[in-house]
C-alpha cells in the first residue's frame, strides 16, 4: 500500500435525481435514487448467501435471539501468501436500497465487467442488505415498531461479523454510497486495518443536524402523525403520512438541473410528481421510520484521526443533503491522515445526490485509488 495526504477539490461532473440517503428498490420510496431505475439491471452471476447471527445484541441494549444477514457475492475470492483474503470489495448501498441497488447499470456496467475497475475475474464483491433492508432482518417482518432500534454502528458490526462467517478477514476496498458512505466511516474508526481503501461517495462524516436532520425528522413525524398509523400496528399502509413522507425525500434527493430538464413546463412537472407518489404505497411506514432514524446518532467526526487507511471521498456539489456551502469537508478531509477529497461541480452529467451511483463521472479517481493502494508484492 503507498498511503498519501493530500486534499484535493476537483471541477468534474455527475448523475443522478432524488435520493435522501440511499438508493430506489421494489420496497423504498419511489425516487430516493433516480439512478437506481434509470434502466434495467443486467444479469450478474450472483450468488445468494444468509448469515444468522445468533443473539444480537444492539447498541440500545436491545437485542434479537437471531438477525439474519442476507448477501450478494460476485467472483471469487483469494487468498495471498499469508493466507489472507486480498480481492474482496464491500458494496454498501444508502438508505431504503439493498443489495441490488449497486448492480444499476449505471454503476455494476462501468465497475465490473472485464478489465474494469472491479473487475469480477479479479475482485470478490460483496454487496450486503443492511440490517432493516432487503431480505435481512426488519421491522415488516412482524415486530413493526418494537424491533431493535438499530443504528449505523449496528450495521458495521453485523456486516463485520457477515464477513467473519465468510471467512473474510480482510477487504482490498470498501466503497459506499449514501448510508453506505457514513458506514465506510465507521469502519474506517472502528477497524483501521481491516480494509486496504476507503471511498465513501455522498456524505459528511459529522452529525446528522441541520436541515438534514430536520427533513428527516419531518418524513417520520409525518407518518407517526398518521392516524392510520396506530403506532406501528396499522392493518394498512398509513398511505397520507407516506405519501409526506415521500414527497420530503423527493425534494431531499433532486437535482435542480435535472428536474428542470426532465419536467420543463407545469404539465410535465405535475405528472412527474403524480407518478412518483403513486409508489409511495409499495413502502412499509416502519421499515422507513426506522432506516431513515438509523442515523440519529451518527458522528465519526471526534475520531477521524483513527482512520489510517487511505481515503477518497467525493461529493457533488448539487448534493441537497450534503451542501458544499456548509464548509464541512474541507475541514472534515485534514483530520484523517490520507484522504482525499473531491468535489463534483454542478454539470449536464451530475444528479444531485444520486450522483453516486453514476460511475462514469468518477471511475478515473476510483481506479487511481485502486493503483495507489495496491498491496506490494
Amino acid at each position: 500500500m503507498h498511503p498519501r495526504t493530500f486534499l484535493l477539490f476537483v471541477a468534474a461532473p455527475i448523475l443522478l435525481s432524488a435520493t435522501l440517503s440511499c438508493q430506489t428498490t421494489s420496497t423504498a420510496p419511489a425516487g430516493w435514487s433516480f439512478a437506481q431505475s434509470a434502466s434495467a439491471a443486467p444479469t450478474w452471476s450472483t450468488v445468494e448467501h444468509t448469515t444468522i447471527l445468533k443473539d444480537f445484541r444492539f447498541g440500545s441494549g436491545e437485542s434479537l435471539p437471531e438477525l439474519k444477514l442476507h448477501y450478494l457475492t460476485l467472483g471469487t475470492p483469494h487468498s495471498n501468501a499469508a493466507g489472507h483474503t486480498d480481492n474482496a470489495v464491500l458494496l454498501l448501498h444508502g438508505t431504503g436500497g439493498n443489495a441490488h441497488s449497486l448492480l444499476n447499470p449505471l454503476f455494476s456496467n462501468v465497475l465490473f465487467g472485464p478489465g474494469a475497475i472491479l473487475d469480477i475475474t479479479k475482485y470478490f464483491l460483496i454487496l450486503p442488505d443492511d440490517i432493516g433492508h432487503g431480505q435481512s432482518s426488519k421491522p415488516s417482518d412482524g415486530l413493526h415498531a418494537h424491533f431493535p432500534a438499530y443504528d449505523y454502528d449496528d450495521m458495521v458490526r453485523s456486516q463485520r461479523m457477515m464477513l467473519d462467517d465468510l471467512k473474510v478477514d480482510h477487504l482490498r476496498l470498501i466503497l459506499g454510497t449514501s448510508m453506505g458512505c457514513m458506514q465506510s466511516f465507521v469502519w474506517g474508526e472502528t477497524y483501521p486495518d481491516f480494509a486496504d481503501a476507503l471511498a465513501p461517495f455522498a456524505c459528511l462524516p459529522v452529525q446528522i443536524a441541520g436541515r438534514n436532520r430536520m427533513m428527516r425528522y419531518m418524513a417520520i413525524q409525518a407518518i407517526k402523525q398518521d392516524p392510520a398509523w396506530m403506532d406501528g400496528e396499522y392493518k394498512a399502509e398509513p398511505i397520507q403520512g407516506l405519501r409526506t413522507a415521500t414527497e420530503l425525500l423527493l425534494v431531499m434527493g433532486s437535482s435542480p438541473l435535472q428536474m428542470q430538464k426532465q419536467a420543463p413546463t407545469r404539465e410535465s412537472a405535475e405528472k412527474y410528481v403524480d407518478e412518483y407518489l403513486k409508489r409511495a404505497g409499495t413502502t412499509d411506514a416502519n421499515d422507513l421510520i426506522f432506516y431513515v432514524n438509523a442515523s440519529r446518532n451518527y458522528d465519526p467526526s471526534p475520531h477521524l484521526d483513527r482512520i489510517t487507511a487511505p481515503v477518497l471521498w467525493i461529493n457533488s456539489a448539487d448534493d441537497y443533503i450534503n451542501p458544499p456551502e456548509l464548509g464541512i469537508a474541507e475541514t472534515m478531509v485534514k483530520r484523517m491522515p490520507h484522504a482525499r477529497f473531491i468535489l463534483l461541480p454542478i454539470s449536464d452529467a451530475t444528479r444531485g445526490h444520486g450522483t453516486h451511483t453514476v460511475a462514469s463521472v468518477w471511475k478515473d479517481y476510483l481506479a487511481d485509488l485502486m493503483r495507489s493502494t495496491e498491496p506490494k508484492p
